[in-house]
C-alpha cells in the first residue's frame, strides 16, 4: 500500500500522541508507545510510513541528537561536578566501561560477533537516559530525599556527562569498524578529536555569549544560530576527516555547557524552549527506530540478546559501586545509584540504526540490542526508581535540603 507523505506524517504524529498518552496514564515512559507505532507503522508491519521519510530517517535522528546534546549542555551545571566531586566524575565514564567490558565478553561469547561489534553494541546500550532520569532526581532534589549526601545532584551530573563519553566512544569505534581492521591511529585521534571538539565548541559558546549580550534578539533567534552552529559542526566534521579527527557532537554538546556557564539565566530560558523542541523530535526520533526494526530478526535472535543486556547491566551496576568506594553514602544510597543509572533510551535510539545504515555486518544485531534495551531498562528503571527513592534515601533535614553538602566533604 503506497502512502503520501503529509498522510503518513499525521498517521506518526496523531498515533504517537495517542499511544504515549497510553503509556503515560499507566505511569510508563511514553517514548515506549513512540517505538511501539515505528514498529506497527513501519515497513516490516503495515508498511504506511512515506518512503521520502524513511530515505531522510538517519538524517531526522542525526537532528534529534543534536537537539538531545544540546539540551544535555545547557542543563548541565559544572558546578554540581564540583560540589559532589570525585564520585560524580568518576560515574560520567566508569558505569559505562564497565557495561561495555560486559558485552565485549557477553556478546562475543553468545550471539557471536567479533571482539570490536561487541564494542559498538556496548557503547550504543551503555548510556544512561536523561529524558527518564533527571525529571526524577529533580523532583527528589526538590523533595528533599538524598540530598544530604547529593545523591540526585550526582546522578544528575554523572548521567548527562555518560551519554556524551558513550557518544564520542561510539564513534571511534564505529569509524575502526569501517576501515576493516584495528587501527591504532585510535590512541591519538580520540584525544584529538575530543580537544578540538572542546576547543571548537567552546570558542563558539563563548562568542555566542558576548555577540548575545549585546545584540539584543529572541530566543527562538538563539535557538535557530545555535541549531545552525551543531549542522556546520557535523558538516565541518566530515570535511577535516581525512586530514585531522574532530568531534562535532562534542563540540554541540560544549557549546551548550559554555553557555550555561557564563549566561546561566538565559541558558534556563533556552533550555526550556528546547524541551519543546524535543516534543516533536522525541516523537520522529522513537518512531523512526521502530520503524528499522526488523521482527524477524528480533524473533529469532532477541532471547539472547536480552540475556546479554540483563548481564551486561549487572557489570554496570557493578561500576556504580566502584564509583561510590570511600564515599559517606549508605548501602541503600549506593543502591539507589545503581538503580538509577538503569534506563535507556534517547542515546540508543539515535544511535541503534547507524551502524546498520553504514552496511556494517554488525548492523541488525546493533539495532536489535539498541531497541530491546530501551523496551526493557526504561520502564525496569522508571518504575524502580519509582519505588525504591522514597525506601532508599532518607529525606535530608529542614536546614539541609538544599543539598549544598559536599561528598568529598564528608567525614569518612
Amino acid at each position: 500500500m503506497t502512502i503520501d507523505f503529509l498522510t503518513s506524517l499525521a498517521l506518526i504524529l496523531l498515533s504517537s500522541v495517542v499511544l504515549g498518552s497510553v503509556f503515560r496514564a499507566i505511569k510508563l515512559p511514553p517514548l515506549l508507545g513512540m517505538l511501539l507505532v515505528g514498529i506497527i507503522l513501519g515497513p516490516h508491519l503495515l508498511n504506511l510510513i512515506a518512503g521520502p521519510i524513511l530515505e531522510v530517517s538517519a538524517s531526522l535522528r542525526e537532528i534529534a541528537l543534536i537537539v538531545i546534546l544540546t539540551r544535555a549542555g545547557l542543563s548541565l551545571n559544572l558546578k554540581d561536578l564540583k560540589i559532589v566531586g570525585r564520585p560524580a566524575v568518576m560515574l560520567c565514564m566508569i558505569p559505562a566501561l564497565t557495561e561495555i567490558v560486559g558485552y565485549m565478553l557477553f556478546a562475543t561469547l553468545f550471539v557471536g560477533t567479533s571482539l570490536l561489534e561487541s564494542a559498538i553494541i556496548g557503547t550504543v546500550i551503555a548510556a544512561v537516559s536523561p529524558a527518564v532520569v533527571v525529571p526524577r532526581m529533580i523532583a527528589l532534589q526538590e523533595e528533599g530525599y538524598g540530598t544530604l549526601h547529593s545523591v540526585p545532584q550526582m546522578v544528575n551530573a554523572g548521567s548527562s556527562m555518560d551519554d556524551i563519553f558513550v557518544i564520542v566512544a561510539f564513534t571511534a569505534l564505529v569509524g575502526m569498524a569501517k576501515g576493516g581492521n584495528f587501527d591504532f591511529g585510535i590512541f591519538w585521534e580520540v584525544p584529538v578529536s575530543i580537544v578540538l571538539g572542546i576547543a571548537v565548541g567552546a570558542g563558539v559558546g563563548y562568542g555566542m555569549v558576548l555577540f548575545f549580550r549585546h545584540v539584543h534578539t529572541r530566543d527562538t533567534i538563539k535557538i535557530i544560530v545555535m541549531i545552525s552552529f551543531a549542522f556546520l559542526f557535523v558538516t565541518l566534521e566530515n570535511l577535516l576527516a581525512k586530514y585531522v579527527p574532530f568531534s562535532a557532537m562534542l563540540a554541540v554538546v560544549t557549546v551548550g555547557v559554555v553557555y550555561n556557564a557564563l549566561d546561566p539565566i538565559r541558558s534556563a530560558r533556552l533550555s526550556k524552549k528546547y524541551e519543546k523542541i524535543w516534543v516533536l523530535a522525541e516523537i520522529i526520533l522513537f518512531v523512526l527506530v521502530g520503524a528499522e526494526v526488523d521482527l524477524t530478526y528480533v524473533a529469532k535472535s532477541g532471547g539472547i540478546v536480552v540475556g546479554v543486556i540483563l548481564l551486561a547491566l549487572l557489570f554496570r551496576m557493578g561500576g556504580v559501586f566502584l564509583c561510590l568506594i570511600k564515599t559517606p553514602l549508605s548501602f541503600k544510597e549506593r543502591l539507589f545509584c545503581a538503580i538509577a543509572y538503569i534506563p535507556k533510551a534517547t542515546v540508543q535510539a539515535a544511535l541503534g540504526a547507524i551502524p546498520l545504515a553504514m552496511g556494517l555486518g554488525c548492523g541488525p544485531v546493533v539495532l536489535t540490542a539498541a531497541v530491546l534495551s530501551i523496551i526493557i531498562t526504561a520502564p525496569l528503571g522508571a518504575f524502580t526508581i519509582d519505588l525504591t527513592s522514597h525506601r532508599l534515601l532518607e529525606k535530608a533535614p529542614e536546614a539541609e535540603e538544599s543539598g549544598e553538602v559536599l561528598v568529598e566533604n564528608q567525614p569518612k
